[in-house]
């Protein structure tokens, strides 16, 4: 099969969607003053929309197996992003931010991730089309992800880390000075702009203050880059051309603040999804092996297909949702 590469339409197509969007998405929200669980259900549902439009796209311009590779990719990363939207919650528990300032913070955050994004797919891709030896490695470390959410499991009512504390936000504090309260929705605060009892409380005077808003984007663009180790090698498995995974991760991030008011309220519901992103993980990490295994040992004759690995996602997916209504948590009960 030839490699998908980066054809001008598709690329052209895909940046100007996600630009267009992101820029309605601003607009729209540019007034609003909290996030209802009924908004960020309807823009859910527009971000999945806008990513199947994509693989109905790739399906019809292209051969169809790259749309499922695509899709299978877009599919992992959303699933995977689960646990990493739990970290977001408590963030934002630790610097006391509230919904509307939440769908702020998220939406540069999210900015952030398509850069960050774009230099890990490259990285990523270009290690694994060097050597298949790197394959081994990419199975490792999605099974090792995989073995930290098993183990973490077994931990009985762990504390929320307090994130003020975070490395990053000690590393930020020795590089500017902070005034500690939040002040309205601003990321800085100019000293002219402080009386003296706040004057009093910051940690060091300057110009200008990074407030607690800012510092909990450093903690979640920090959190996200961690994850990105993570999901980048798991989304590889399904798929080694950069532009899929790429469209795949994006589509997948930009439905995050959205996706995140709704599990925020809901994740008491569904207490058996977890368990299925880590059957996915262990999934995708043997996979992996035994892909690296056939091209740089012998090939063991066995493939999965992308269909095959979309099928296994979905359906994994889903019995993890239908158990957690069949089988809810003492909590829900």
């Amino acid at each position: 099969m030839q490699h998908f590469g980066f054809p001008l339409e598709t690329i052209i197509v895909f940046f100007g969607v996600v630009l267009f969007s992101i820029y309605i998405d601003l607009i729209s929200h540019r007034h609003t003053k909290e996030i209802t669980v009924k908004n960020a259900a309807a823009w859910s549902l527009f971000w999945i929309s806008l990513a199947l439009a994509f693989y109905v796209y790739l399906y019809l311009r292209f051969e169809p197996e790259w749309a499922n590779l695509y899709l299978a990719g877009y599919v992992l990363e959303k699933s995977l992003s689960i646990d990493n939207l739990m970290v977001f919650v408590a963030i934002f528990a630790s610097f006391g931010i509230k919904a509307r300032l939440q769908h702020r913070i998220l939406y540069w955050g999210i900015l952030g991730a398509l850069i960050f994004r774009a230099v890990f797919v490259l990285l990523g891709t270009g290690l694994f089309a060097a050597s298949p030896w790197v394959g081994f490695a990419f199975a490792a470390f999605v099974l090792w992800s995989g073995w930290k959410m098993l183990t973490a499991r077994g931990k009985d009512n762990p504390e929320i880390e307090d994130y003020t504390h975070h490395w990053s936000i000690r590393l930020a504090g020795k590089a500017m000075p902070i005034f500690p309260k939040l002040l309205q929705e601003k990321f800085f605060v100019r000293h002219a702009e402080l009386n003296a009892e706040q004057i009093s409380s910051v940690t060091r005077q300057g110009l200008r203050y990074a407030t607690p808003a800012f510092l909990c984007l450093i903690a979640i663009e920090t959190s996200d880059l961690a994850f990105a180790f993570d999901s980048v090698p798991a989304v590889i498995a399904v798929t080694q051309e950069p532009l899929l995974v790429y469209a795949a991760m994006i589509f997948a991030i930009l439905g995050l603040r959205s996706l995140y008011f709704i599990l925020a309220a809901l994740t008491k519901y569904l207490a058996h999804l977890e368990k299925s992103v880590i059957a996915l993980l262990f999934f995708i990490g043997i996979k992996m092996g035994i892909q690296a295994w056939n091209h740089a040992v012998f090939d063991t004759g066995i493939h999965i297909s992308a269909n095959a690995s979309l099928f296994i996602v979905l359906g994994v997916l889903f019995i993890g949702i239908v158990a957690s209504f069949i089988f809810p948590s003492k909590a829900t009960q």
